[in-house]
């Protein structure tokens, strides 16, 4: 698998440095998609593009055996900033980890399963697809995540996103207020009721609001109003409580005003991740062989992403893969600016050689064969429903 890693390099950063270059956002990754396609089939996969009911999602396979590996391949930026979370080298550290696990499928019996899934940071590509089926056939899937060090282990924190909008009575400011209905009212009765919520919520859990659209004209009662809600919470239990919360917070605005109304979600809520254990140490044992060291992250909840609805179906795993970005955080401008150095592309082949290693040692385990095996024969033995 290193051979067919180091074969592959110079295609690899080349894609990774063109997703780079062009980057796109959720659900409109067409190029981009084209580009990964166009590599997998060049290295033997069988593609197929708009799975799922998505038009920016693909899956290419390779391989006829019983235990299907798959690798999920981000490749959506971010506006304005570009890929200013590394999805560049999620990608195609994605790309690269099936075609080394696909140079052994045979003797490994296995199935290689790259899924390329759009729009993480809008709309939770990887939820839309789990939920259509597209990882029925899937025993354990992995990616790895662009970042400052490398780091396994860990969760994210369950997300969901709403937009609120409050539709009233428009009237002059000034002559006759008594006959409007005040939507900017609602919006300010709302905002407050999640202030004054957030001192009853434990650590942990977090709501964000703002407003996005507050009236026009000052000698105008505003007949519309929106915002948007953020709520994170260490579980998805715990997201459901908040939720309830916070929707009467927001219902709250209209009762008091007499306005109506609309809750709408924005995209697909993200579960928290569960990383299999198994996957986490081989993965380190893995990743140590390319010189790294992986810190361990067990009891920390960090940022949000739908890869944690994958795994609360199927073994997965999310761990960061470092390069170099200096003091940059994720989804700023000067982040993105360190997505195509040197560093940067040995993250991309490190990353897909270790995943490759983790399907590979999944495979010749004999216990973690007949688990997952297990696993995908009877449906009942995943954790729980599809969030």
């Amino acid at each position: 698998m290193e051979s067919s890693v180091e074969t592959w390099s110079s295609a690899l950063i080349t894609l990774s440095h063109s997703l780079h270059h062009e980057p796109e956002l959720a659900f409109e990754e067409h190029r981009s998609v084209s580009k990964i396609i166009d590599l997998a089939e060049g290295a033997g996969f069988e593609t197929a593009k708009g799975v799922g009911g998505l038009a920016t999602a693909f899956v290419a396979t390779k391989g006829t055996g019983a235990l299907t590996i798959g690798f999920c391949a981000e490749y959506d930026a971010l506006p304005e900033i570009g890929h200013a979370c590394g999805h560049n080298v999620n990608g195609a550290a994605a790309v690269g980890a099936a075609i080394a696990l696909a140079e052994v499928a045979d003797s490994l019996d296995v199935r290689v399963k790259l899924v390329g899934t759009p729009a993480e940071e809008a709309g939770g590509g990887k939820a839309i697809l789990l939920r259509a089926g597209v990882f029925d056939d899937v025993a354990a899937a992995m990616m790895v995540h662009a970042g400052g060090r490398d780091e396994v282990g860990g969760s994210s924190l369950a997300m969901s996103q709403w937009t609120a909008e409050y539709v009233g009575r428009s009237s002059h400011a000034a002559t006759a207020p008594w006959l409007g209905a005040n939507a900017l009212d609602a919006v300010a009765v709302a905002y407050n009721a999640v202030g004054l919520l957030r001192q009853q919520l434990e650590p942990g859990l977090v709501v964000s609001i703002i407003v996005t659209d507050g009236g026009h004209a000052c000698n105008v009662i505003p007949s519309n109003a929106r915002v948007a809600v953020e709520i994170r919470a260490t579980s998805t239990t715990k997201l459901r409580q908040v939720q309830a919360r916070v929707r009467a917070c927001l219902e709250a605005g209209a009762l008091a005003t007499g306005t109506d109304v609309s809750i709408t979600p924005c995209g697909e809520d993200f579960a928290e991740l569960r990383q299999d254990d198994f996957m986490t140490r081989a993965y380190s044992r893995a990743i140590g062989t390319r010189g790294r060291t992986a810190l361990s992250r067990a009891g920390d909840h960090i940022a949000s992403t739908d890869m944690g609805n994958i795994s609360h179906v199927l073994p997965a795993i999310h761990p960061t893969i470092g390069y170099d970005v200096g003091d940059a955080a994720h989804h700023t401008a000067e982040f993105a600016l360190h997505g195509t150095s040197p560093s940067a592309d040995e993250a991309v082949l490190d990353g897909a050689m270790a995943m490759a290693a983790v399907g590979a040692e999944l495979a010749l385990d004999r216990d973690q064969r007949t688990r997952l095996l297990d696993r995908v024969q009877n449906p009942h033995l995943r954790r729980e429903e599809k969030v």
